[in-house]
């Protein structure tokens, strides 16, 4: 009996790494509809759904075993992972970052202001007495700067952190003054 290498091999394989790029592009896709960035979204859903319906041609058409199966599932997983992580590294959008401090809210505030960053000081009353909130809103690519900020003068400091869906105004770091900021503190 002679194996054939296509059906247990080849197709398989097309089939997983279409799926991956399929699934992947859906993930962004959907992401980037979520965030507000809904000029690329019918595109990389063109390019999905084309994807798709050639696969699916090709498994009804010719993949009558588990490998192709397999390799569809497999693919679909994987592609939702890479999506997230391609989705990660273009870090698109903005975020709020909150921080409610019992002490070194006006030192934090004025550090991200050294950086370039807005901050908000708010007063306010916690279970234990007198807090500061501060907010902030920055893009996503500079969250680990400002968190870095923040950690540096209170490595204990209660954060949260949410997608921002749109911004008007504010204040945002010039690339050059952004750079410069981190490059100051990690010299210190």
């Amino acid at each position: 009996m002679e194996i054939n290498w296509f059906e247990w091999l080849g197709l398989p394989l097309i089939i997983f790494v279409a799926r991956v790029v399929d699934v992947g592009l859906g993930t962004i896709r959907i992401i980037f509809t979520s965030r507000g960035k809904r000029h690329l979204a019918p595109l990389l859903g063109f390019v999905e759904v084309f994807i798709w319906v050639a696969i699916i041609s090709q498994i009804t058409r010719t993949a009558t075993g588990f490998p192709a199966y397999f390799a569809y599932a497999a693919g679909f997983a994987v592609g939702n992972y890479v999506g997230m992580k391609i989705e990660d590294a273009l870090a698109i959008g903005k975020v709020v970052v909150r921080m409610i401090l019992s002490d070194g809210g006006e030192q934090i505030a004025h550090a991200l202001h050294q950086s370039g960053f807005g901050a908000t000081v708010v007063d306010g009353q916690g279970a234990n007495g007198q807090v500061k909130l501060i907010y902030t809103i920055v893009n996503r690519r500079d969250l680990v700067d400002v968190t870095a900020i923040i950690n540096q003068i209170h490595p204990r400091a209660f954060l949260s952190v949410e997608e921002v869906r749109s911004s008007q105004q504010g204040i945002f770091p010039k690339e050059a003054a952004r750079f410069s900021a981190t490059a100051q503190r990690k010299k210190k």
